[in-house]
């Protein structure tokens, strides 16, 4: 029989489901209350459900903060462990890794040293040197690294291109001073992607609003021969009012590069949205915008910095004017 709270369309759960609305709850706790896993699946699909992690779930009304993501680390990560990396990465600004929008990724969970490593397929595990200072409690006898201490295990651990969007987002919610961020990059001197550190650290930019933005602006940098871009360019009308804003690029030149996510540009509505906004930009304010997208900037087949390069020749032979 088809269970009451699956019928119609709902927008939302309501009291007929017999698990928590307000609060994350697990697989084991859906099935001793005899919702299936076919039926959470199903509650995923629709929109009713979100699964934030594996085997953890959240009614779709309930707000993602940082409470909520602290409560649904603490329902699968033993006490006594610190959540570090890109889990760390998540807790503190809800972005997930780069690659895992359609699955749920393995938990960076780590023990303070003289503590047994776990063993638990959910987790990448191990042991890590950390400082009294690196971390903070979250959840009972839960801990996780700070922001900073988070920023320079991405820059060192992660690939680079992804590294440093988590380390820009680390930088604007959790008001990383860059000074000290780039200041304390020795203190993992001859450890492991310390060179890698040394390099991205100054590059950060809290003004950068997307992973996929970060690492576009990364390929920028990478390539030879380009101006240095500026960041989040207003656009105003004659009245001096700031109309729109560009992701990067260079305003003697009126050439622009933005990143287009699957998140806000993959619509019909969004996609019109884009082209439209773009066309004004063009026409009234003589701006060149290149749109790039994940297959653009991520991956070996990636074209961004021919492309980049491209629309820098053309800027300059046209002084600036499309």
């Amino acid at each position: 029989m088809e269970l009451s709270y699956l019928t119609g369309a709902p927008a939302f759960l309501d009291d007929r489901f017999p698990l928590p609305l307000d609060r994350p709850f697990t697989t084991a706790q859906a099935r001793r209350e005899g919702v299936k896993p076919d039926v959470l699946t199903r509650l995923v699909g629709s929109g009713l459900l979100r699964r934030p992690i594996k085997g953890v779930y959240l009614a779709s009304q309930v707000e993602d903060t940082r409470r909520t993501r602290a409560q649904t680390l603490a329902l699968v990560v033993p006490p006594g462990s610190v959540v570090t990396d890109w889990t760390a990465t998540w807790f503190w600004t809800g972005l997930d890794r780069p690659g895992t929008q359609h699955c749920c990724p393995q938990l960076s969970i780590f023990r303070f040293r003289g503590h047994e490593r776990l063993r638990n397929s959910l987790v990448s595990s191990g042991e890590r040197w950390l400082l009294p200072s690196d971390v903070v409690p979250i959840e009972g006898n839960l801990w996780v690294t700070v922001p900073i201490r988070t920023a320079w295990d991405l820059g060192r651990l992660s690939p680079r291109i992804i590294a440093i969007g988590g380390m820009d987002a680390l930088a604007r919610v959790g008001r990383v001073p860059m000074e000290e961020l780039v200041g304390g990059v020795e203190r993992f001197r001859r450890q492991r992607g310390v060179v890698q550190l040394r390099e991205l650290a100054p590059q950060v930019d809290p003004r950068s609003e997307s992973i996929g933005e970060s690492a576009l602006r990364l390929r920028w940098r990478d390539t030879p021969g380009l101006p240095r871009p500026e960041l989040q360019i207003p656009i105003h009308d004659a009245a001096g009012i700031e109309v729109f804003r560009l992701d990067l690029g260079v305003e003697e030149l009126r050439f622009a590069a933005e990143y287009d996510g699957e998140e806000f540009h993959s619509s019909v509505e969004d996609k019109q949205h884009d082209e439209e906004r773009r066309e004004l930009l063009s026409e009234q304010y003589c701006w060149d915008i290149e749109v790039f997208r994940r297959e653009h900037v991520f991956g070996i087949h990636a074209d961004a910095s021919q492309r980049l390069s491209a629309g820098i020749r053309a800027a300059r032979k046209s002084g600036g004017r499309p």
